[in-house]
């Protein structure tokens, strides 16, 4: 028996006890309601505060929907497809599968976390599929859970949202902090040498702990049927509308307008990338590669159904952050985990506590409007940059990412498989990345 196969019990033992987002959001609603009133919050204003969380993420889960919508819509057209097909080509063995399927993940995530998140499933199912005909013995569930983990990268990456949101004049934190440009965050020497680390750690340990007993893409129909499906052929047609939706006229229109707004918002205007111009980016090259209406229409009936679990787990969460944010529970937590703070214990203590609030607060803005202050006034207090503080803070942003099944369903949503089957592995590169993280954040420089 080798070292590896000692695991393979355990991950599935967690995910046979891990309940589903929905039911999560309920114990997590009874635990802090409880903590709440057990500070003196009346009963009343915990009742508010769960409904004011409740909504107040509407325009958010609509953006959050359009990204993995969208990302799906651009990952089913042919081109893609074809991209994806080619590099899974060049794995010639398990651990080579294994490392090339990490390494796409991380890169699409580095550049945007809703890349990384949808598309990273949509390679993953290509190099399983390229894998297993070539005889390539390879675990799907275990691979999804590699590219989750190395999805990590994102949250250093360009599209980090408190680095982002402190480096924006006029942010909420301004004058207590200032303006800090992402050379001293995500550009960081510390920053840069994690994402470094982790990626490799992440392969190495992914080659290491690959299961004896492999469940290839072939066991999963409906994720099968993705890698294998095709562009049905068009028919000829003969009324006017039909004729209309299938002429690239409309697509190339609706493409050219999205085409010159994007260059107006980064060229003209020279503003960065947020969540809506990333949006309209993925439109824009839905209708470029679809072609036409009706393409695009085909498949974005059949990516909405990967997006269910943001529709509404997320209010779900977002009622129970109200209670973080609206009670005296997030403040007093932070507060006392701060108490204990040394040069040498703050980054630690900085990312246990965000570990524990990102549970609760499915956004990393989200998540340093509430931590934000009290992390800056610790840090400062305890000899240490803000910036540490920042990101060490984001290591455990992430920890409740790879904690959370929230975002396992997600990933699942995509791949068509039981999130269940998989998060127990995803719990060892939490591990991975939250030790990495605080020994970084540490002792590096940034």
């Amino acid at each position: 028996m080798n070292a590896a196969s000692r695991f393979e019990e355990l991950p599935r033992a967690i995910g046979r006890l891990t309940p589903d987002a929905i039911t999560a959001a309920g114990l997590m609603l009874v635990l802090l309601a409880a903590a709440a009133l057990g500070l003196g919050n009346s009963p009343e204003k915990v009742l508010d505060a769960w409904y004011r969380g409740l909504w107040m993420l509407l325009p958010f889960t609509m953006q959050m929907t359009l990204v993995l919508v969208l990302s799906g819509v651009v990952g089913q057209s042919n081109h893609f497809r074809t991209l994806v097909r080619r590099l899974a080509q060049w794995p010639r063995t398990t651990n080579q599968t294994i490392c090339g399927t990490a390494l796409v993940s991380g890169v699409l995530s580095y550049f945007n976390w809703g890349l990384g998140m949808v598309l990273g499933p949509i390679a993953g199912i290509y190099f399983a599929r390229e894998a297993e005909r070539k005889g390539i013995r390879v675990d799907f569930l275990f691979l999804l859970a590699v590219l989750w983990g190395a999805g990590a990268t994102w949250q250093f990456g360009l599209s980090a949202s408190a680095p982002l949101l402190v480096a924006t004049p006029g942010h909420v934190l301004e004058k207590e902090i200032g303006v800090m440009p992402l050379s001293t965050t995500i550009f960081s020497p510390a920053a840069i040498l994690l994402e470094v680390l982790y990626m490799a750690a992440v392969m190495i340990v992914g080659c290491w702990m690959h299961p004896r007993k492999v469940r290839q893409l072939s066991e999963f129909p409906e994720a099968s049927a993705f890698a294998d499906a095709t562009e049905p052929p068009v028919p000829p047609q003969q009324e006017f509308a039909e004729r209309l939706e299938r002429h690239p006229f409309m697509a190339w229109t609706l493409a050219a307008m999205l085409a010159a707004w994007l260059c107006a918002h980064f060229v003209i205007r020279r503003a960065s990338l947020d969540i809506n111009s990333l949006n309209a980016s993925f439109l824009f090259l839905g209708f470029i590669l679809h072609g036409n209406i009706h393409r695009f229409s085909k498949a974005l009936e059949k990516a909405v159904a990967s997006a269910w679990p943001v529709v509404l787990i997320y209010h779900l969460y977002a009622g129970v952050a109200g209670l973080v944010q609206f009670t005296t529970v997030g403040e007093r937590f932070a507060r006392l985990l701060a108490s204990f703070s040394a040069p040498y214990t703050f980054p630690f203590l900085a990312a246990l506590s965000a570990s524990v609030v990102s549970m609760f607060v499915p956004s990393s803005g989200g998540q340093w409007a509430i931590q934000g202050f009290v992390t800056a006034k610790v840090a400062v207090a305890t000899g240490v940059t803000v910036q540490r503080g920042l990101l060490a803070m984001s290591v455990g942003d992430h920890m409740g990412n790879l904690l959370s099944p929230f975002w396992y369903m997600v990933v699942a949503g995509v791949a068509r498989v039981n999130f269940r089957e998989f998060i127990g592995y995803g719990l060892v590169f939490a591990a991975l990345w939250f030790v990495l993280g605080v020994a970084v954040f540490t002792f590096a420089p940034c």
